[in-house]
């Protein structure tokens, strides 16, 4: 046997997986799907009868939670699809820079500096004028696959 050692190096980082496989007929309403390499969540489910060649088929219509795309699937109900790991998570905002970034404190006294506004106009708006009355602010941010982005807005009340 040799008596050198083997260096690895691996490229994978240790992190769980972006995506878990579930069945394609188990797949419901409110759920989420990946369409299309996209984090969607599914807002119409129609499955077809099992036909003369083959299987039952699941077509779904979701809707990206970051770009509010409507995509389109068919797959047939035997068959595992992705579903993304979608988080929810709630930071107080602290700041907003003149270059679109928002500065957040995290449940443990740091601060997330890595976000943008949204580009939702309306939800926009009420960041943006809510800072400015000096009101405290809590966004809501939903992360999936390696993105995130700010998707609601709570009023705390006046600081």
């Amino acid at each position: 046997m040799s008596d050198e050692e083997h260096q690895f190096e691996s490229k994978a980082d240790a992190g769980a997986s972006k995506t878990y496989p579930q069945q394609a007929g188990t797949i419901r309403k409110n759920g989420y799907i990946v369409i299309k390499g996209r984090p969607c969540k599914v807002v119409e489910v129609s499955t077809s009868k099992t036909g003369k060649h083959g299987h039952a088929k699941c077509h779904f219509v979701a809707i990206d939670i970051f770009t509010a795309k409507k995509l389109e699937d068919i797959v047939p109900s035997s068959h595992n699809c992705d579903v993304p790991h979608v988080n929810r998570t709630d930071y107080q905002l602290i700041d907003i820079s003149e270059d679109g970034f928002v500065s957040l404190l995290t449940d443990n006294g740091n601060t997330k500096d890595d976000l943008r506004l949204p580009t939702d106009e309306p939800l926009l708006t009420q960041i943006k004028d809510g800072f400015a009355e000096g009101k405290d602010l809590v966004v809501s941010v939903m992360s999936a696959m390696g993105e995130e982005q700010i998707c609601a807005l709570k009023d705390i009340g006046p600081k």
